[in-house]
């Protein structure tokens, strides 16, 4: 009886599970539209989003390494180029959306206490 009950209960947690998910993800991304999406070496995928509401940039980031969400971001026009920074303790996080010779491509750069660690080359996807 408790073994029919058990299974009982995970037949029905399981559609609940599935479909919390699925509706937190789209109120999620429908309260933001995304502005870059590139793909870098070592096979970082970044994506650059702004909340419609607040404008704030947010970076979200997927790689071998791990996942990694961030808010509060800035962008500027730098000689002709947009880069987006954000921060995380010591870390800053720069994406260059294309360079002078092409628009196509970019750059993501790490920085640790204002030194950079990494320097990947990237393609807009």
């Amino acid at each position: 009886m408790k073994r029919l009950l058990k299974i009982s209960a995970l037949f029905l947690a399981l559609p609940i599970s599935v479909l919390t998910n699925c509706s937190l993800r789209a109120s999620a991304d429908s309260t933001a539209g995304i502005v870059l999406s590139t793909k870098c070496q070592g096979r970082y995928n970044i994506n650059i989003w702004q909340n419609y509401t607040s404008g704030e940039l947010l970076y979200r980031a997927t790689s071998p390494n791990g996942n990694l969400s961030l808010g509060k971001g800035t962008s500027q026009a730098t000689e002709g180029v947009r880069v987006y920074k954000f921060r995380s303790g010591i870390y800053e996080y720069w994406v260059w959306d294309g360079t002078l010779d092409n628009p196509q491509s970019g750059t993501l750069e790490v920085y640790k206490n204002n030194r950079i660690l990494m320097k990947q080359a990237c393609r807009k996807s």
